[in-house]
Formats: C-alpha cells, sequence, structure tokens
C-alpha cells in the first residue's frame, strides 16, 4: 500500500529540519574562537613556510626544548606535534 499525503505529518518533518538546522548553526556560533597561535612570521620562522608540516616539524625542538631559547609553557599539550595545532599556512 502506498503511503498518503499527510499534511500535518510534513509539516512536522519540516519543522524538525529547521529546528536541527537551527540548533546546529546556534551550536556553530556559541562554539569558543580558536586560541591556539599561528606560527609568526619572523626572522626565526619563515624559513618553514617553504616545508611540508612533518619536516618543519623536526626543527620545533631546537629552540622550543627546556633549555632552548623559546621553551614551552610547563602546562602545554604534547610537544612532538607542534603543526598539528599551530597553523603556519
Amino acid at each position: 500500500m502506498a503511503d498518503t499525503y499527510n499534511p500535518k505529518k510534513t509539516k512536522l518533518l519540516h519543522l524538525l529540519f529547521i529546528l536541527t538546522c537551527a540548533g546546529i548553526l546556534l551550536f556553530l556560533y556559541l562554539a569558543p574562537r580558536e586560541t591556539t597561535h599561528r606560527l609568526p612570521h619572523d626572522a626565526d620562522h619563515d624559513r618553514f613556510f617553504d616545508m611540508g608540516k612533518k619536516e618543519a616539524e623536526k626543527f620545533c625542538e631546537t629552540c622550543h626544548n627546556p633549555n632552548g631559547q623559546a621553551p614551552l609553557p610547563d602546562k602545554h599539550p604534547p610537544k612532538y606535534r607542534c603543526l598539528f595545532c599551530h597553523k603556519y599556512k
């Protein structure tokens, strides 16, 4: 047996679709701003912008180690994937 057209059911489905879309948009609107710093464009970092992520990440610990010129804060997340969070392009 074929379904017959039910205007109430159709309106309900449209309303659910609209509410779902509105909920997703509200969720995205209220999402926190990006807090991760970008890789700076300065003399120390400019050479890495021509490299791929994996290649560039090999050099991060040269300066960003506990005894380096720019050590990372103690609460910094794992240090082996710098460019996973820090955008450089």
